[in-house]
């Protein structure tokens, strides 16, 4: 099946890279591809991964007057961040086969939950099947028990995965870390899987933790050398700039959260927030606790 799955990837970054492709072109490349072993791709199976890649990936493969071949442009939008992991872990797996480097030189985050946890999740998806698990929060004293949950969807955030769905007790949607779970399993009943998917879930927001608050026009003023790095990697999609002499002002439309607050922190003195007024009292309160640890001499080590 894990090879099923990289022919499968294979074909998605060979239409992406080269954008038009007919059959003769895509058997060209197959042969000297390491699945197609000098052969062609038998009609029969390239029909078999465009459907397979459509049902697993919801990414079409369309075929235009000519004969070409390429991915839906409207899906691949929609799915980019997606399909870029997907093609991104693909293209590492390939280059460490070919290049055979040692393992031990190569470095990766850790992000044990989804060996244990995404699997049963993803798994409940596509199901529509309830989980039951026990939930071991950081903020509460004991573990919460029995916690029956309808899944929705997943995101990835700094070396964890979330799953995002509705509560069946509180009937509200909540956000738990799959690394705080413990005893999942699927039971034998079925949910409606409502009209939400992540994309607007998250647009306004950075991380994971929905504040419920109005959407906030977030002004930052960043260094020189800073403001080259948010646009290589914007902080936000909905980043805006005005360049200035010796500094540039960013622009977003964010709800305000925790992560948003440690995630300005993390940039020290490189940013400086600017509005609303109500995010400056989050961080430089922030500032002050944190200062307040070093203001007696008694604190610091001997």
């Amino acid at each position: 099946m894990k090879d099923l799955i990289n022919r499968y990837i294979w074909l998605v970054d060979t239409l992406t890279r080269y954008d038009r492709l007919t059959r003769k072109e895509i058997n060209e490349l197959w042969r000297r591809s390491a699945y197609g072993d000098g052969n062609d791709m038998p009609e029969r199976t390239f029909f078999y991964y465009r459907r397979a890649i459509e049902e697993n990936f919801h990414i079409d493969i369309l075929c235009d007057k000519l004969g070409r071949y390429y991915i839906d442009p409207g899906q691949r939008q929609q799915n980019k961040s997606v399909t870029n992991w997907l093609l991104e872990s693909y293209a590492a797996n390939s280059a460490m086969k070919q290049s055979a480097i040692p393992t031990e030189r190569v470095s990766v985050e850790d992000v044990p939950s989804a060996r244990e946890h995404l699997p049963t999740v993803l798994g409940a998806i596509g199901d529509c099947s309830k989980l039951r698990f026990t939930y071991a929060g950081f903020s509460r004293t004991r573990p919460e028990e029995n916690i029956v949950f309808h899944p929705y969807f997943v995101k990835r955030y700094k070396q964890r995965w979330y799953m995002i769905g509705l509560k069946e007790k509180s009937k509200d949607v909540r956000t738990y870390a799959l690394d705080r779970v413990k005893e999942m399993t699927t039971i034998g009943e079925n949910f409606v899987m409502p009209d939400i998917t992540p994309e607007p879930f998250f647009s306004n927001l950075i991380g994971v933790t929905d504040s419920k608050g109005e959407v906030k026009e977030v002004v930052i003023q960043a260094s020189p050398t800073q403001a080259k790095y948010f646009r290589a990697l914007p902080f936000h999609a909905t980043q805006e700039e005005k360049v200035g002499d010796r500094y540039s002002v960013f622009t977003y439309r964010l709800r305000l959260n925790y992560e948003l607050v440690h995630e300005l922190l993390s940039y020290g003195s490189a940013l400086k927030v600017l509005a609303p007024r109500e995010l400056v009292v989050m961080i430089t309160n922030e500032l002050r606790a944190t200062l307040s640890l070093y203001d007696s001499a008694d604190n610091l080590p001997h």
